[in-house]
């Protein structure tokens, strides 16, 4: 029986195809925040802001962060966005906390985590200054079509 020589090759492809689907997952991350951030603020939502956690985290790669101006706005927000997302992107919210007394509404998109508060309550915790360092994506702001044009 011939003896067979050292499989070196094998182990940095798949190296380099495991960091290919993960960058491929990062992409497709960002695209869905990019999408979930459009989508709120075409429901009026406030400050909508992106923050990169890629690396700082184990939970999720993208994290929103979005205020509205009441109580009733952050809840009508947070169940529009699940259902304005599964329709534009197929991804479903797979978790919903904080419906019910919608002063903070906390949404699982899987990689993308998205928070919206009530303008008081975002001050108050100031996530921003937990993920100071993170970098941020920069958010579109939506084209806004004139009156007869």
């Amino acid at each position: 029986m011939a003896k067979k020589g050292p499989k070196v090759a094998a182990e940095p492809l798949a190296d380099s195809e495991a960091e290919a689907r993960r960058a491929s997952q990062i992409a497709e991350a960002r695209e869905l925040a990019l999408a979930i951030a459009d989508v709120a603020l075409g429901r009026k939502a406030e400050q909508v802001e992106i923050i990169d956690v890629v690396g700082k985290v184990d939970y999720a790669d993208f994290v929103l962060l979005m205020s509205g101006r009441s109580d009733r706005q952050v809840a009508a927000l947070a169940k529009n966005l699940a259902g304005d997302v599964k329709e534009r992107t197929g991804v479903k919210a797979l978790s919903v906390e904080g419906l019910q007394q919608a002063s903070w509404v906390l949404m699982d998109f899987g990689d993308v985590i998205v928070h919206i508060f009530h303008r008081d309550t975002r001050g108050y915790y100031d996530l921003e200054a937990l993920w100071m360092d993170a970098p941020r994506v920069d958010v579109p702001t939506p084209e806004r079509s004139t009156p007869g044009a």
